[in-house]
């Protein structure tokens, strides 16, 4: 993909437009592919995260980097049932157009989403949270699997960019800058489940206190289930792209 300040005015044109490009989405709150999922939207995310001083790398994405992103739309975006604005701010903060901290971090959003929505009975909102929850720990597995594979294949990136003289010098910093953006995606991801299990906790306890119900220990399992299961995904050993010890508060790559 060829980037320079030729492009500059089709980025802003694309970023004001975002609204109404935005709209449709498919599985897991992924973009259906369009012309501005596919081609408008990267682009003009690579310029918007490079303004701000975020890492960026113009190198294409392998396969497994593609499928970490798309795995990411899951946790990225708000759990909150019927929350439509916070879900375009969530699309625009996975292609880097806005910064991620430009989402909510309010926990109480998921409960008024879930009693915002009409239920036949007060079981069922526990049924909704319990689903919600157990969906996510079937799909933080698949997730960590693949950021497993990306990690590997960054060490032997930095590996062969450091080693072999055949590597140009000006290829090192796009190289960094890609392992970079895929820790950070991991961590953005980490931080975005434990937002989505301090969500369900804060629904389940003020259910509770609301309309009571014995379905209340079910949906307690299941989030303990989720906190187990994110809990090797956000131990994973990384690379240190971010420096020893560091970590960023919200994704920076």
């Amino acid at each position: 993909m060829t980037r320079g300040p030729a492009k500059l005015p089709l980025v802003l044109l694309a970023t004001l437009s975002v609204s109404a490009c935005t709209a449709t989405t498919g599985d897991l709150g992924r973009p259906r592919p369009t012309i501005w999922s596919q081609l408008i939207a990267p682009e003009a995310g690579y310029w918007s995260a490079t303004f701000r001083g975020e890492e960026t790398s113009y190198f294409r994405l392998t396969d497994d980097e593609e499928r970490m992103r798309d795995r990411a739309w899951r946790f990225v975006m708000p759990s909150s049932p019927n929350s439509v604005f916070q879900g375009e701010v969530s699309n625009l903060a996975h292609t880097r157009i806005l910064p991620v901290a430009a989402q909510s971090t309010d926990v109480s959003d998921y409960f008024r989403g879930l009693t915002g929505i009409s239920f036949a009975s007060q079981a069922s909102r526990y049924n909704r949270l319990a689903e919600d929850a157990n969906a996510d720990r079937l799909l933080i597995g698949p997730f960590r699997a693949n950021a497993g594979r990306v990690v590997s294949m960054d060490r032997v990136r930095m590996r062969t960019a450091e080693a072999s003289p055949d590597v140009p010098a000006e290829k090192q910093a796009p190289a960094m800058a890609r392992v970079v953006e895929n820790e950070g995606l991991v961590f953005w991801v980490c931080e975005r489940v434990d937002f989505r299990i301090r969500s369900y906790r804060h629904a389940l306890a003020n259910l509770v206190v609301e309309m009571p119900s014995r379905e209340a220990v079910k949906a307690e399992r299941t989030i303990m289930a989720l906190e187990m299961e994110a809990r090797p995904l956000c131990q994973m050993q990384l690379n240190g792209a971010f420096g020893e010890g560091k970590r960023p508060v919200v994704y920076k790559g």
